[in-house]
């Protein structure tokens, strides 16, 4: 079975997404993007008609599957026009830039009853299965999460408008790591800080755009309901990316989860798991046979992607009121799993 997927944003994740989705033996049959130049670019590499309108491509083409990768700020239009059609739907993280957006998508996605993923490839990695097993014998006490990078070259990166911010757009991955290894958070407490470098000043997008307003760095803690507490470090100031990684630990054992795959320490001897495919094809195959019946959902469907979002809204909350943000209380199945 060849599968149809309209793909909504043209952009550097939206190209990843259509080559990994080729390689997978999916055709593209539509390209959607505000910016008509950057729909019709990608359009002509792909073989498929250009559009601005997320409907109009979604009404004059074939689609069996829809992925929405567009920046946070974007979120909304393509994700109504898919769901609206009761076509399944992938996502890319973050799911939106507040709360609002992604809780009407979520409402909807629940009416509409279709399969779904989204962009947190961690969860694909055969590793974190092997550190869910782990801590399921040596339950985490703490964990230390980081994402420690510079900053991503895109012009609406800078503003909290626009992005987010940086634990909102790019810790969101350790958030849901952590979500996914040791359950749900129910509070946290964080704090942001922004340099006072003559960059600052300096609008990111040219003459008569806003300066930036992102945190440079935030530090965060959270609790979990199984009683874990977290600490978690993240800034974009670097010159280059130098960790992003979530580590545990237990009774006896630590543990190191990245992209590369799982370290683990019992005291005596560590032993590494590297991954056997990238996380960021696997994230597109699995949905890809979701779609067509070969598994009954994905390993990162929206209602968790929400959840994950819920808890990154709450840490820039904290940062910027100062106060310590309850998150209510909500159950998984088991961590990670969608009941």
């Amino acid at each position: 079975m060849t599968v149809n997927v309209a793909l909504i944003g043209a952009g550097s994740v939206g190209q990843r997404h259509a080559s990994n989705l080729q390689g997978l033996g999916v055709r593209i049959t539509s390209v959607t993007d505000t910016f008509p130049s950057a729909a019709e670019r990608l359009g002509r590499e792909l073989g498929a008609p250009a559009f601005t309108d997320p409907d109009v491509a979604l009404d004059l083409t074939e689609a069996d599957a829809v992925y929405v990768c567009v920046p946070p700020f974007a979120h909304g239009p393509g994700e109504r026009a898919a769901l609206a059609r009761e076509l399944p739907l992938f996502v890319e993280k973050p799911v939106g830039l507040g709360r609002e957006t992604a809780e009407e998508i979520g409402v909807l996605v629940g009416a509409a009853g279709v399969i779904t993923g989204t962009g947190y490839h961690w969860r694909c990695m055969d590793a974190m299965e092997h550190a869910r097993d782990l801590l399921a014998e040596a339950p985490a006490l703490l964990a230390n999460g980081y994402w420690l990078d510079k900053r991503p070259p895109v012009p609406w990166w800078g503003r909290v408008d626009r992005s987010g911010g940086q634990v909102v757009e790019q810790l969101t991955h350790i958030l849901d790591t952590a979500r996914f290894l040791l359950g749900e958070v129910v509070e946290v407490y964080a704090a942001g800080v922004r340099g006072t470098t003559a960059a600052d000043t300096l609008p990111a997008g040219g003459a008569g755009a806003e300066p930036d307003d992102v945190d440079d760095a935030t530090a965060a803690t959270m609790r979990f309901a199984s009683g874990a507490v977290a600490t978690l470090a993240a800034t974009s100031v670097l010159a280059a990316k130098h960790r992003a990684a979530l580590h545990t630990v237990s009774r006896g054992l630590y543990l190191e989860v990245s992209e590369a795959g799982l370290s683990s320490f019992d005291g005596t001897s560590r032993k590494d798991l590297a991954c056997r495919e990238d996380p960021r094809v696997a994230v597109d195959r699995e949905f890809i046979q979701a779609v067509r019946g070969e598994r009954e959902t994905t390993r990162a469907p929206y209602a968790e992607a929400l959840r994950s979002h819920r808890l990154g809204c709450a840490i820039a909350e904290s940062a910027r009121t100062g106060l310590p943000v309850k998150l209510p209380e909500e159950r998984s199945a088991a961590p990670g799993v969608t009941p």
